[in-house]
């Protein structure tokens, strides 16, 4: 499903509500506004919907939002903001559990017509917010490696990669959507946003004051539940991730890898260096016209057919153990069973550096001659002490004691039946998963896997 389809679906709803409002009910004054209202408000059930299935997805997005703006405002002139957003990450499931019954409730809101002049602003706040988080996806992409947001001087040409969070999670794993369309969406909701607040004495009301009151609270409630049940009791009821249940992993990894050495050049994208003209050409024309187009003075850009079999999270899956070999290949293979304990992070901090003492032993080789044979002796010449800093890693109790207490013991009980064992992480330094392992007693490798959103 596209955004396009998604939306005339949502008009289409919106529409339909509209009309028996205002063939059905008195308090009806604006038919565009009344669109609007149910138009906005179908839009944020369907997204806080889709999101409440997996609100642990929409938690790790979020954590990867505050790690990038922390990065951002340190040494600026906002760096007094950088301590708040570790800080936000620590809670990001509950941040996130928040935001999308905030989204539900007032979709709801702007389709009963519920205190329409805090629902408005409301609605303003979060439109504002999410704008202001696609806004910062999408311009990344003009900040190239080693800039700052905030050096707007160094900016330079629009390139994908430079992007640090490459989709917003809107419509979570339902819909991926490209920054720059998720901004422009954000962007045009800003006008009905504006429009219920300077017009909300205008908006429709549906039922009562109490029976609008008690449906939101219900609703309200009901979600909570729901995020809570599919990220704490259950996996999500409905799975729209590539990594659900019953995909072979290996099977799909290879197809994947298959289709996407499959592509064909169909043309190529070529955009002068000096007066930005764009020129689009089929590959046979290419081969005989680059010429004219020198490397200096054009930009190539390959235009690719679409691979076979889509492209998805899980040609990205690769596990790694801490010298960076690749590991997935062995465990995709094994036929036997493996379990695998997947830690999204690892919840501590640098607490600085410790001095020890290490010994480096020196070696000499003596050469001894009997006869014709001449042979080479190694023997110990001296041992050297020497100073070595290492960081200190300071663990969150409760974090640290769950894998003690809990996940040590299964996996110590899934070795003695004959399964491998591994624990699983984002991309940390060997250095911290090493501490890690060390302040948990887990004698089992932890691999990690570099995280793609």
């Amino acid at each position: 499903m596209t955004l396009g389809t998604l939306l005339l679906m949502i008009a289409a709803i919106a529409l339909v509500i509209t009309v028996l409002v205002g063939f059905g009910y008195k308090g009806h004054k604006n038919w565009l506004l009344t669109f609007l209202q149910n138009f906005c408000g179908s839009l944020f059930i369907f997204s806080g919907g889709v999101k409440a299935i997996d609100p642990l997805g929409t938690a790790y997005k979020m954590e990867q939002y505050f790690a990038e703006f922390e990065k951002t405002f340190e040494g600026t002139w906002f760096s007094f903001l950088a301590p708040l957003f570790p800080r936000l990450s620590e809670v990001a499931p509950t941040f996130s559990t928040t935001m999308i019954v905030l989204e539900v409730v007032v979709g709801a809101a702007l389709i009963l017509g519920a205190r329409n002049k805090l629902t408005s602003w409301v609605f303003l706040i979060i439109v504002t917010f999410f704008t202001f988080l696609t806004g910062f996806t999408y311009l990344t992409g003009y900040v190239p490696d080693g800039v700052n947001f905030f050096q707007f001087g160094k900016w330079g040409p629009y390139v994908e990669t430079n992007m640090k969070v490459t989709d917003c999670g809107c419509f979570g794993d339902f819909l991926k959507l490209q920054p720059k369309v998720s901004f422009l969406k954000d962007v045009f909701l800003m006008i009905p946003a504006l429009l219920f607040v300077s017009k909300h004495k205008d908006m429709h009301k549906l039922l009562t004051p109490v029976g609008r009151t008690m449906l939101l609270s219900v609703l309200g409630i009901g979600t909570v539940l729901f995020c809570i049940s599919n990220y704490v009791w259950n996996l999500p009821v409905v799975d729209f991730r590539p990594f659900k249940e019953g995909v072979n992993i290996a099977e799909r990894k290879k197809l994947e890898e298959e289709a996407a050495a499959n592509v064909e050049v169909t043309g190529y994208k070529l955009k002068n260096k000096s007066s930005g003209k764009v020129v689009e050409m089929p590959y046979d024309q290419f081969l005989k016209e680059f010429k004219n187009y020198p490397s200096e003075e054009w930009d190539y850009e390959q235009i690719k057919s679409e691979p076979a079999i889509e492209h998805t999270k899980i040609s990205d899956f690769d596990l790694q153990d801490f010298d960076g070999n690749s590991v997935t290949d062995q465990i995709l293979s094994d036929s036997s069973y493996s379990f695998l304990i997947v830690s999204h992070k690892l919840y501590g901090k640098s607490a600085g550096t410790e001095t020890f003492t290490v010994s480096d032993t020196l070696y000499a080789v003596d050469t001894v001659i009997a006869g014709k044979t001449v042979s080479y002796v190694q023997r110990i010449d001296s041992i050297i002490n020497r100073d070595v800093e290492k960081e200190k890693y300071e663990w969150k109790a409760d974090f640290l004691s769950a894998w003690k207490e809990v996940v040590n013991p299964m996996l110590e009980s899934a070795k003695k039946d004959g399964l491998q064992v591994h624990a699983v992480t984002a991309f940390e330094s060997p250095e911290k998963i090493q501490d890690f392992q060390t302040a948990s007693a887990s004698d089992y490798p932890i691999l990690w896997q570099m995280i793609f959103y």
